[in-house]
């Protein structure tokens, strides 16, 4: 099978190779946690590969290799995840442990995740298929950008962790639903969200890793039949979902240091550049949409 790495070459079934698994995990894992959109480069990457972008098992490959992405986040969190699921559990049988924060994160997570669990439930159809455009990859890199901008412009931060609400949780579990759109980001919309109700930007970005736990573990379950049943084989999803373990584990960390003293606007450029770069491709024939 030919790697098929002009995106005019495309193939017939949505065969991934292991040199393709390694490429994808490794842009799957640095761009999971950026507010640069994993999906859009995942989509763009693909294209450039020659897979076909719209496959439903091509698709679904995308999703379940951002396990590998969920995991790390679960491992760097650990010890975070393990206190607040206890305080949950502790509190839903002994009273005192309620009004603490630890309790409080858990039911945010729950009540946060709600949204985008029924969203991408009821749009599966549309997100696997339409959505899945490099016009609409790059309308988003561009559009949204001008939230992230807007959002750290009109950003108080006077609220840290512990003053945030259930209905702050909510909110921004609304509007992560945004980022089913590919180019979105859904890290950019999470932490915007919690810029604009008032929240500190590590508080923001915290909660933001936290509510990508449920919604993109559940998606990878999901989709798992779909790969599976494809001729994509088991070991491209293995090694696509390690590395992107590993190169998500130290994206993670770095994300948190650099927000803690930088604007997430420093991220607009790029995703304004690289969205006007695949019109370009689009334009003139270079690429197609899907």
């Amino acid at each position: 099978m030919p790697c098929g790495c002009s995106a005019t070459l495309r193939r017939t079934v949505p065969y991934v190779n292991y040199f393709e698994a390694i490429i994808l995990g490794i842009v799957e894992g640095l761009t999971e946690f950026l507010p640069v959109s994993s999906t859009g480069h995942l989509t763009l990457v693909e294209s450039l590969l020659g897979l076909k972008i719209d496959d439903p098992a091509i698709t679904a490959y995308t999703a379940v290799i951002q396990m590998g992405a969920i995991t790390a986040v679960l491992v760097y969190f650990f010890k975070d995840i393990v206190v607040i699921a206890t305080a949950w559990f502790k509190g839903l049988v002994k009273p005192e442990y309620r009004g603490t924060l630890d309790h409080r994160m858990g039911w945010y997570v729950i009540f946060g995740s709600l949204p985008i669990g029924v969203v991408g439930l009821l749009a599966k159809d549309f997100i696997t298929g339409p959505l899945r455009s490099l016009w609409v990859v790059a309308g988003a890199l561009i559009l949204w950008s001008v939230v992230m901008v807007l959002a750290e412009k009109l950003a108080t931060q006077e609220r840290s962790e512990k003053r945030m609400t259930l209905k702050d949780a909510l909110i921004i579990g609304s509007v992560q639903c945004i980022a089913l759109v590919p180019g979105v980001s859904r890290s950019g919309a999470t932490i915007s969200a919690g810029l604009l109700l008032g929240i500190d930007r590590v508080a923001a970005t915290r909660i933001s890793f936290f509510l990508s736990i449920p919604a993109l573990t559940a998606a990878g379950l999901y989709q798992l039949k779909d790969v599976f049943g494809s001729d994509i084989g088991v070991g491209q999803v293995i090694v696509g979902t390690l590395v992107a373990f590993v190169v998500a584990y130290a994206s993670v960390a770095w994300l948190l240091k650099f927000v803690a003293h930088h604007s997430i606007s420093w991220f607009v450029p790029y995703r304004v550049g690289l969205g006007l770069v695949i019109i370009g491709l689009l334009v003139t024939g270079v690429m197609s949409a899907t």
